[in-house]
């Protein structure tokens, strides 16, 4: 069993281990780990201690398989004070998804007064697996304390969550890569539909951060709503121990799920 969500396989390449497995297709990634190695490209492309990502984008263009992926970034648009950068994300000579980010000059100002929105207490017990239908993978290699509803169970849904695993070996993730691999799950903890019958697919994640998570506890406040004759958006607010750290939103395809 591995120990981390991907393993290097060459020059910007790296092979996904089971752990990225998401929960609709064994053979397919969840859009956690894949994002966050996108967030950790980006970060590490032309990096400036003076700046802060203020707002992530993931466009998944297709599924991304459980194998080997190429991942490059690159400034876009530099600046001395907001810079925009892209990441892509190649498999099989083909992208299967585009990161885009905006960071910005850490905040000079004064001190702001405190409008505290305190996170849930941190459950001291573990969540096990959800029920069937659910491909695991990426379910076993994070640790879920739930506060309030759960996978499988409709409706909003509060969550506490870490990675098990670094992201690549040999390093600690990062405030970024922690963020963006769990904001990705809150589609999947406040869904409103039965997995059992029905998809709900987000070909995008979206995370606008206003500063940066601290430690390895990353809270999701979860709902999710679905329009009839519209479409599906998954939002959540993102906390650490601490206080709130930004907001995440998922537009989601939803559709039956095939027969058999």
């Amino acid at each position: 069993m591995a120990d981390t969500f991907y393993v290097p396989a060459g020059q910007d390449t790296w092979r996904a281990t089971i752990h990225t497995t998401g929960p609709w297709d064994p053979g397919s990634q969840h859009g956690g780990p894949p994002s966050a190695l996108l967030g950790r490209a980006i970060q590490r492309c032309a990096p400036r201690d003076d700046m802060v990502v203020a707002r992530f984008t993931c466009d998944i263009l297709r599924a991304i398989p459980v194998g080997e992926i190429e991942v490059t970034a690159r400034v876009t648009r530099p600046g001395r004070s907001v810079e925009l950068l892209a990441a892509v994300a190649r498999a099989g000579g083909r992208e299967v998804a585009r990161a885009s980010a905006w960071r910005v000059l850490r905040a000079g100002t004064g001190p702001v007064p405190e409008r505290p929105r305190q996170p849930p207490e941190l459950p001291a017990d573990s969540a096990g697996l959800p029920p069937g239908g659910w491909v695991d993978g990426y379910l076993s290699a994070i640790e879920w304390r739930p506060v309030s509803g759960s996978f499988g169970a409709p409706g909003p849904a509060t969550v506490w969550a870490r990675l098990r695993y670094p992201l690549v070996p040999g390093e600690e993730p990062g405030s970024l890569e922690r963020v963006l691999a769990i904001a990705d799950s809150g589609s999947g903890i406040s869904g409103e539909l039965d997995l059992r019958h029905w998809l709900f697919i987000n070909p995008e994640l979206t995370v606008h951060l206003h500063r940066e998570a601290a430690g390895e506890w990353i809270c999701l406040d979860a709902q999710t709503t679905i329009s009839a004759g519209g479409a599906g958006l998954a939002t959540s607010i993102l906390s650490d121990q601490a206080g709130p750290v930004g907001v995440a939103a998922q537009s989601l395809l939803v559709a039956p799920r095939p027969a058999g």
